[in-house]
């Protein structure tokens, strides 16, 4: 039987506690599987896919971001007044460290979705070698002139109305232009899968679908820009495999062809094993899509061959 617990954790922010979530299997575990979670959503999201993993033999954790879930205390969509990139990914290390603690010899896996793919791109890069493989799932990269141009008014935004501002026009501009592929819509959430019960789902949960914060936009593109450095790239642990996991219709992907560029940004960076998954049809949230447990069978099948 599967157990599930709640922890907690102080986070880098010397402020709030980070909620966070553990699936231990029954028996011996075979490793330890950690989940970065998007934005605007939260670690209990991924109770499917964690529990398919604990039930082959893995222990999942993850935790809710600062100002995600239960994580938040209320106020959603904002990292902090600075550094908030960098608070958030130190939080995804605390939990690395602690896991390790309770798991020292266990191989360990840290997979990341949408900006969750981000934040480990991040952690890639900042703690090489800590982890035996990656899984990037529902990544991409916008060109570098757009990021600097969201940047450049989010950081205005921040100077005239605060960090903690809700911007619509922004949010139209980034998030809200993905839904327009899937015109004529039926929900503003179309874009996040073909299961028409899971987008109905995320769009009732309380916890999902908030407007991130000006300051939250800023943070995040400064984390685009990080991860997209030469330099940066550099640093990343050659030998660490990478698993690309996406939907060919999935916008934050740029269909497919941003994910591509990513491949070729770590190949370029000497990366020598990264494999790439690009499921016909799929949308964003390839854990929620019709086709889920073909996705499940693919993760494990990719995670036990790099582990064992």
């Amino acid at each position: 039987m599967i157990q599930t617990f709640e922890l907690s954790y102080p986070s880098s922010d010397g402020i709030h506690t980070i909620h966070a979530r553990e699936w231990i299997p029954e028996g011996r575990p075979r490793g330890v599987v950690q989940i970065v979670h998007g934005v605007a959503e939260h670690i209990g999201r991924y109770d499917p896919v964690a529990r398919f993993l604990a039930a082959h033999g893995y222990v999942v954790s993850g935790g809710d971001h600062l100002g995600h879930g239960l994580t938040a205390g209320g106020k959603f969509g904002y990292f902090g007044p600075k550094n908030g990139w960098n608070l958030v990914v130190r939080d995804v290390r605390c939990l690395r460290e602690l896991e390790g603690e309770k798991h020292p010899s266990l191989p360990y896996v840290i997979l990341g979705h949408s900006m969750g793919s981000f934040l480990t791109r991040t952690y890639l890069i900042r703690w090489p070698g800590t982890v035996d493989a990656a899984v990037l799932s529902g990544t991409g990269q916008e060109l570098a002139l757009a990021v600097a141009s969201g940047k450049a008014l989010a950081n205005t935004l921040c100077r005239l109305k605060g960090p903690d501002h809700v911007s619509r026009l922004v949010n139209d501009l980034s998030l809200g232009a993905y839904n327009r592929a899937f015109r004529p819509n039926r929900t503003p959430s179309d874009w996040l899968s073909r299961d028409e019960a899971m987008v109905d789902a995320a769009l009732a949960d309380p916890l999902c679908g908030f407007m991130p914060t000006v300051g939250m936009f800023r943070d995040m593109m400064g984390g685009l820009q990080f991860i997209a450095d030469k330099g940066n790239l550099a640093r990343m642990n050659k030998d660490t495999p990478v698993y690309f996991l996406s939907g060919d219709q999935d916008p934050v992907g740029a269909m497919g062809a941003g994910v591509r560029t990513v491949e070729a940004m770590f190949r370029g960076a000497g990366c020598r094993d990264v494999t790439v998954k690009l499921y016909p049809g799929g949308r964003h949230e390839m854990f929620n899509e019709i086709n889920r447990q073909e996705v499940f069978a693919g993760l494990l099948a990719w995670i036990e061959d790099k582990l064992t």
